[in-house]
């Protein structure tokens, strides 16, 4: 793994090419994550339009809704090999274009999708066919964009990288306003005939901006010297050959082997820890984008309430994610991570307790601004640790699939967990348990890869 440049050894142009680097994953970053937030946030009104029919219950048709955004997610590790592999091989900056231009597929698809009452069952099957598009998508994502911020980060990675989470504030401010104006704005028709398509519309016309940024960047540093390596080894008599390492005697795959088969084979031990890492990171995301749902269906809060609460999450997270990634750099992501798991896990009943008790938009609120506040202190120094764990030549691959196996398992079934929990159980503070048991295993993952990988 190459060293970033100290503070003063950074030049003007290092620092201007990662500014550019934040901006060009950013928007990606931002609009996938507006896509999924968009629809997490609306799941009442698509779930009407989409999954409900003669003899089936509001219940029922929420837990399609959710159950095909569950499903779309079991493509996102497949993205994570396909593209995360890609990226490794061929570069970060073309990885980034597909990313981008699927991203806007899908969008595209969510924009035209034609309901029930035109097509009947199958307009459910357009749904999940845009939801697939998107998630192979973001599969590969996270990893790349991720790459290839840590690696154009003259110094600061924990700050550069946790613009990645602050994007996904930024995502969560948007779809929560644009939740916010339609509930308010808009009568009931007008919000189930056309509405509801308003963000798709907004979110398509951004991709072309970060499609147009992405195709105007360079390649990373840290790829090209691999790519410097490569050759040098390809051209060498020995190159096929593999080495070993020094303190463990043990093999070390060469160069010409995959980015893939190295990862999946060599590397085990890291992406499983990874993904365990990612666990709580996925779950706060997820809990949040939840709250819309719960507090219309089980609070009989005004629909609008969760999304002034999921504006000010977003904003906390925008503002506070780069705040933890200066501290991150002076003390270590894995550090500021224990912490913010420990708070997690302790406080995410109380939290409920109290707001099932309250029943008010002010709680409500308060409630997804902590919850905001604890996914920034996680989630921002998280894509600097992770980056840690793998060496470039698997970096993209071994992030792409960590970070996908964990969003998969922890965040894409969370809302149908949560959803079926508080049917089963009857109990309103059940989503907490799940949410404090995903927190203590991201904090023995944690441990771990602090113990097993040396990551600070």
């Amino acid at each position: 793994m190459s060293s970033p440049a100290t503070q003063d050894s950074a030049t003007p142009e290092q620092r201007r090419t990662a500014r550019r680097a934040v901006v060009a994953s950013s928007i990606g970053n931002a609009l996938e994550w507006f896509d999924i937030i968009v629809y997490s946030s609306l799941a009442v009104v698509i779930s009407h339009l989409f999954f409900e029919s003669e003899g089936m219950g509001q219940v029922t048709g929420t837990l399609l809704t959710f159950g095909t955004f569950a499903v779309s997610y079991l493509i996102r590790p497949v993205g994570a090999l396909v593209l995360g592999s890609y990226a490794d091989r061929h570069g970060r900056r073309p990885a980034l274009t597909i990313t981008i231009a699927l991203m806007m597929l899908g969008t595209l698809i969510m924009l035209v999708a034609p309901t029930s009452a035109l097509i009947g069952p199958a307009a459910a099957l357009v749904i999940l066919l845009a939801r697939l598009v998107q998630g192979f998508s973001a599969g590969g994502e996270f990893g790349t964009a991720t790459a290839f911020l840590i690696e154009n980060a003259p110094d600061k990675r924990a700050y550069y990288g946790s613009w990645q989470v602050a994007t996904q504030g930024i995502a969560i401010f948007m779809a929560s306003g644009f939740g916010f104006a339609l509930n308010t704005l808009l009568s009931h028709d007008a919000l189930y005939s056309w509405g509801w398509r308003v963000p798709y519309l907004f979110g398509l016309l951004i991709g072309p901006v970060g499609l147009f940024i992405r195709l105007r960047m360079d390649e990373t540093p840290d790829f090209q010297a691999l790519q410097g390596e490569r050759e040098r080894a390809a051209s060498s008599p020995g190159a096929r050959g593999g080495d070993t390492t020094e303190r463990t005697k043990t093999p070390r795959p060469a160069l010409w082997c995959g980015p893939l088969a190295q990862t999946i084979v060599h590397s085990a031990g890291r992406w499983l820890t990874a993904s365990g890492v990612v666990g709580l990171a996925s779950m706060s995301v997820y809990t949040i984008l939840f709250m819309p749902t719960f507090s219309i269906q089980n609070l009989d809060l005004p629909s609008w309430a969760a999304y002034l609460g999921g504006v000010v999450a977003g904003l906390v997270t925008l503002v506070g994610s780069p705040l933890v990634g200066h501290l991150a750099d002076r003390v270590g992501p894995g550090k500021v991570m224990l912490v913010a798991a420990v708070v997690g896990m302790l406080a995410v009943y109380p939290l409920f307790l109290w707001l099932v008790g309250a029943s008010t938009v002010a709680a409500l609120t308060a409630v997804q601004a902590v919850l905001g506040a604890i996914m920034a202190l996680y989630f921002g120094p998280m894509p600097a640790l992770l980056s840690e764990m793998f060496p470039t030549a698997i970096r993209t691959t071994g992030m792409s699939i960590a970070y996908n196996v964990g969003v998969t398992v922890f965040g894409g079934f969370a809302p149908l967990v949560l959803a079926w929990l508080i049917s089963a159980t009857g109990s309103l503070t059940s989503p907490s348990i799940y949410y404090a048991a995903v927190a203590a295993l991201s904090l023995v993952s944690l441990l771990i890869a602090r113990r097993r990988y040396g990551v600070r």
